[in-house]
Formats: structure tokens, C-alpha cells, sequence
């Protein structure tokens, strides 16, 4: 700071003392003297200034026999850029010791020295001792040998004719490639069989070559394969084909084969499963880091080892496709296959509020674009309100309610979004006469359950932080749900929290819904029968002990032909 002050001064005094200079007759008398020595094309003395002296036209003629030949504009230029200091007359130097501009010239050098010492580069070594940390398609095996794995691959081919393979045996193929058994499919579209309902093992090994080169772990192996040319993301449609294979070859859904107008309802739900667990982004396109951040990859594999798909519960469970679908069918009363704001607030007796039910249907956290349009609500999405209502706890579903919440999109529940949710609370908790906390009261508990690190703003951090958000959503826009919290024990809820869940709600959810279903089917079994619905029965024992597979279709007046329906339907 005082060097900051000083510096305007001490320019002055160099200015004030310049003019002084300047101004004295002999310094007037030197300059006109020096200005006349340049004209007639006087050498410079680079010890002295200007040589006084016509018989040494060489600047370097006492060290050197090589005169300088410079032209007169050069020697212009450097009294300018760099005008001596005036003879000894004017301004004594001591006894000996070199002038001002001996020195200045002496410090320039050194501070270029310096400079181009600085500026150096690092040397290779230094930039090479850096290792790679960076393998967005996977860290290359340190011993793969290629050509091993693709003889192994051309001995397969060869045990068939023509060495050509058909969709039936490339399971073969892909243990040969080191891949889970479901990868078979890919494989197979990838290498151009479904152009030719068959592959060679020439376009083959050429495709799986290109991809051991390319790609180093199973994750982007998969994306690479499945997705698009020239994308290096998966879209809800790339799914369509692989989850297709599955339901023809699974021993666990061998009874859809004889009700192939549901494929399509089972690959809708099982593609929405996979987008709510792994898309952890929510722009609708996986990447290979969502792809190894989730189970889906290990969740294939065990498609391989376990015959009965109930137990794979994340993805492919068809009892869990069972209640969606169920659930969906009912309150599609028209059964076009889309529900609007009057259907959807039926589900669970009413049990969430009107406003809740607006920013559902206000393209907060849906995607198919006749939301927006026409208000109705696809079963694809209807997959997601139904899981994220049924299990608030998953950071899926926490982000999902966050995002309705969350009024003016800033990231941040205030206290008057929260107030607006909770008056329709009190106003339907009045109508069942039952009394209300006022929203004082419920502020200061929801605080305390929750902890926001920001006094009065919470996030969704604070939610995801907490262990009970659970009840945080249900306390704003589910009323059935709020008043069973408010009936159970405090401690109960602490004791579950504390000790954790073997399975988490949604599929305690879907268990039970599913018994339910199951038993009032079989109740009602001569009644369906009696207006000619759909019911399949699976043979597999292992599948179902003593429990059967039934579509159910309350409604006798559905016109729609669900053999006409197209995948790309859902997926818009």
C-alpha cells in the first residue's frame, strides 16, 4: 500500500528534475551537437554514446576487425529507444567506473536471461511421468491377446454351416466372446443378422475385433453394441430389441408366448425400470458411466442363472410388471392407454391432493409430450409416479417429488411452496374431521426431521440426507399415507430406520398387491370367463408354486386392438 502512494510522487521528482536538465544551455548545446554527428552518419559508441571522432566509423572497431555496416535509419532508432546519458561533464560518473548506460545495458541482458530461463518448457521426462487416469471406454487389459479370443470365436463358427449363425445358436457365440448369455441378441443385430437371419464369421470377427480395440470393460462393450451409429449413449428404443429376445428365450416368461399382444406392456415397464435406476441424470440417454455406476449390467448376467425372473425384483420381475399394469388398467377407464388428471386422482381412493396431481400432469417429470398437449398421462410414465409413490426413499424418488415440490424450479422448497401444498392437507384432513396441526406447528417438525444446513431453505440435498423423506412428501400431498405416520409409534419408525430395510417399499408394496390380485382373479375366475377376458396359466412349477399368471381386463368395452400396438409408442 505505501508503495502504491509513493509511486506518483517519486515520478514527479524524476519529471521535475528531467525539465531542470533539459532546460540547461549546455544540455541544449550536446543535444544540436549529437543530432548534427547523426545526420553525417556518426557510428555510436556503445561504452560512450556518440563517438566524437570522424576516423572510427565502427561501433565494435577496438574489439573487432568486422565494421558494422548499419544503415542510418538503425542508428536513428536506437538514441530513441534508448537515449545515452550525458558526457561526464555534465553528469560525473567517478572515478573509472562504467556510466549509467553501461549498466542498464548490463541489467537488460540479465533480465533477458532471465526471462528465457523462466519461460522454458518442462521437459518430456517431467510430462511422460504423469500416468493416464482418464478411460472413458475403460481401462485397456493389461494381457488380452486378440487373436486368441477371435480363434476361439472362428472355432464356434466353424461347427456350424457355412460358418454362418443363426439368432437360435449365437448363445454359443457369446460365451466364446467372454459375454453373458442375453448379450447374444446384440451380438447378433450388430453383426448385420437381422438383414440376413444369419451371421458370418467373417463380418463377425471383424465386428468384435473393432469392439476388443475400441472398448475395454462390458459397460461401453454394451453401449457400443446396442446403441445407434455414432452415438455413444442408449435411448429408451435401443432396449426394444435385447428385452424382445429375452421374453422369447427366458425360461421364466415362457408363458407370454401364448399372449404375445402383452410384449409390449412388459418391454414398456421393464425399459421405464431401467431409465428410473440408472438414468440417474434424467436426460433419457445412459451413458456408459450411468451404465457401471448401476447393478443392470450384473442384473443381465444373473438373467443367465436364475430361471425365475420374480427374483430379479430391480428390473425384470414380471409380478411387478403385473401390479403396474393392473394398477395403470384401472384407472384407464376408456382404456386408450393414457389417463388424465380425473383418472389419476382415483388412485388409492384419493389419497393425493388436486394440487400434486397438477404438477404431475405439468411436464415436471414426464416425458411424453401429450402431457403438455393434451393433459393425459402415458403408461410409461404412469410407471414412474407409481414406483416413485410407493417407495419415497430412493433418490429417484426423492428427486421426482422434489421436482413437483419445487414451484419456481430455483432448487429450493421455501416456506411458501410449502404452505401451498400443505393448505389442501388441512382443508381434506377438515373434511374427514379430523384436526389439523397448523402450519407453524408442521413447519418446525418437518425442520426438525429434516435439518436443512441453510436455515429455512431445504434442498435436495437436505432430503437425501435425511432417512425419512418418506414422510416429509407424504405429510404435503398424501393424506391416507400422512395419517398412517401420525398413528404409528415413534419409536417403531426409529427402529426401522436405525436397523434397515431386508426389502425396500416398493417391493414390500408390490408383494402384497400382488396377492392381492392374484387372489381376487382366482375368486373371480367364472366371472371373467363369462365376458371372455384373457388369463394365462404358467406351466413352469419353479415359476409359481401354486399362484397362476391372469391379465386382467375388468372392462368388456375396450376397443383398442392391442396386436396393432407399436413399441415407439411408449417411448415418444
Amino acid at each position: 500500500m505505501p508503495a502504491q502512494v509513493l509511486e506518483p510522487v517519486v515520478r514527479m521528482k524524476v519529471d521535475e528534475l528531467f525539465l531542470n536538465w533539459l532546460s540547461e544551455l549546455s544540455t541544449q548545446a550536446m543535444l544540436k551537437d549529437y543530432l548534427m554527428r547523426i545526420k553525417n552518419g556518426e557510428c555510436i559508441d556503445p561504452d560512450g554514446g556518440l563517438k566524437e571522432g570522424k576516423d572510427k566509423p565502427s561501433v565494435l572497431s577496438e574489439n573487432s576487425n568486422v565494421p558494422s555496416k548499419k544503415s542510418l535509419a538503425e542508428r536513428m532508432l536506437l538514441p530513441v529507444s534508448a537515449p545515452s546519458s550525458p558526457p561526464s561533464t555534465a553528469l560525473p560518473t567517478g572515478n573509472g567506473r562504467a556510466g549509467p548506460s553501461s549498466r542498464s545495458l548490463r541489467r537488460s541482458i540479465s533480465t533477458r536471461r532471465a526471462q528465457v530461463k523462466k519461460e522454458e518448457p518442462i521437459t518430456p521426462v517431467l510430462s511422460e511421468s504423469i500416468p493416464k487416469f482418464y478411460f472413458p471406454r475403460g481401462r485397456p487389459p493389461a494381457n488380452l491377446n486378440i487373436d486368441t479370443l477371435i480363434s476361439r470365436i472362428e472355432k464356434i463358427f466353424s461347427q456350424f454351416p457355412n460358418e454362418r449363425v443363426t439368432i437360435e445358436d449365437m448363445g454359443k457365440v457369446a460365451k466364446a466372446c467372454d459375454c453373458p448369455l442375453y448379450w447374444k441378441a446384440l451380438l447378433f443385430l450388430s453383426a448385420g443378422g437381422d438383414r440376413t437371419g444369419s451371421v458370418s464369421v467373417h463380418k463377425f470377427v471383424a465386428m468384435w475385433r473393432k469392439t476388443l480395440q475400441t472398448c475395454h470393460d462390458d459397460a461401453s462393450k454394451f453401449v457400443h453394441i446396442l446403441a445407434k451409429p455414432g452415438c455413444n449413449y442408449l435411448e429408451q428404443e435401443d432396449f426394444i430389441p435385447f428385452l424382445q429376445d429375452v421374453v422369447n428365450s427366458h425360461t421364466g416368461l415362457a408363458f407370454l408366448k401364448e399372449a404375445s399382444e402383452f410384449h409390449s406392456r412388459y418391454i414398456t415397464t421393464v425399459v421405464q425400470r431401467i431409465f428410473y435406476n440408472v438414468n440417474r441424470s434424467w436426460t433419457g440417454r445412459i451413458t456408459c458411466s450411468e451404465l457401471r455406476k448401476s447393478s443392470f449390467l450384473q442384473n443381465v448376467a444373473l438373467l443367465e442363472e436364475v430361471e425365475d425372473v420374480n427374483q430379479l425384483t430391480e428390473y425384470f420381475s414380471y409380478e411387478h410388471f403385473y401390479v403396474i399394469y393392473c394398477k395403470f388398467w384401472e384407472l384407464d377407464t376408456d382404456h386408450d392407454l393414457y389417463i388424465d388428471q380425473r383418472d389419476l386422482a382415483q388412485h388409492n381412493d384419493q389419497a393425493i391432493s388436486q394440487k400434486m396431481i397438477e404438477r404431475l400432469f405439468s411436464g415436471t417429470v414426464t416425458r411424453d409430450k401429450r402431457v403438455l398437449k393434451e393433459g393425459l398421462m402415458s403408461y410409461a410414465d404412469f410407471v414412474w409416479f407409481l414406483i416413485s409413490e410407493e417407495d419415497k426413499r430412493t433418490p429417484t424418488s426423492i428427486e421426482y417429488w422434489f421436482r413437483c415440490m419445487d414451484l419456481d424450479g430455483d432448487g429450493v422448497l421455501s416456506m411458501y411452496e410449502l404452505e401451498y401444498f400443505y393448505e389442501e392437507q388441512c382443508q381434506r384432513l377438515e373434511a374427514k374431521a379430523i384436526e389439523s396441526l397448523p402450519f407453524e406447528d408442521c413447519l418446525c417438525q418437518m425442520l426438525d426431521l429434516v435439518k436443512p444446513e441453510v436455515e429455512g431453505k431445504i434442498t435436495l440435498r437436505d432430503l437425501k440426507k435425511c432417512k425419512m423423506s418418506h414422510i416429509f412428501f407424504d405429510t404435503f400431498f398424501n393424506t391416507e399415507k400422512y395419517l398412517d405416520h401420525e398413528q404409528r409409534d415413534p419409536l417403531s419408525v426409529i427402529r426401522d430406520e436405525t436397523e434397515g430395510q431386508d426389502l425396500s417399499d416398493w417391493e414390500k408394496y408390490a408383494a402384497e398387491e400382488y396377492d392381492l390380485l392374484v387372489a381376487e382373479e382366482t375368486a373371480n375366475e367364472q366371472y371373467r370367463d363369462g365376458y371372455g377376458l384373457l388369463h394365462h396359466i404358467s406351466s413352469d412349477a419353479s415359476l409359481r408354486t401354486d399362484k397362476r399368471h391372469l391379465f386382467a381386463i375388468p372392462s368388456p368395452h375396450c376397443s383398442l386392438d392391442l396386436d396393432e400396438y407399436e413399441y415407439e409408442e411408449d417411448f415418444e
